[in-house]
């Protein structure tokens, strides 16, 4: 997934336009809660990625890198 995807499922998440949210930017601060992250690690069911990695570093940039199996370039 780019990051320009998982910036679009977050803000739809959200409901707010994906423009609004920088890839840096902490996603909590967006609104995102604890359910929403939930709800996004069931939806990729990607193994060995858990609600405590993406709670570690609430980022689109973080994510992208976790997602992609890159842990080194958060």
């Amino acid at each position: 997934m780019t990051p320009e995807e998982l910036r679009a499922q977050v803000a739809a998440l959200l409901e707010v336009p994906a423009r609004t949210i920088a890839f840096d930017d902490n996603l909590l601060d967006h609104g995102l809660d604890s359910i929403r992250v939930m709800t996004l690690v069931e939806s990729w069911r990607t193994p060995g990625i858990a609600f405590a990695d993406l709670a570690e570093t609430p980022t689109i940039t973080a994510w992208s890198a976790l997602l992609s199996g890159d842990r080194h370039s958060q």
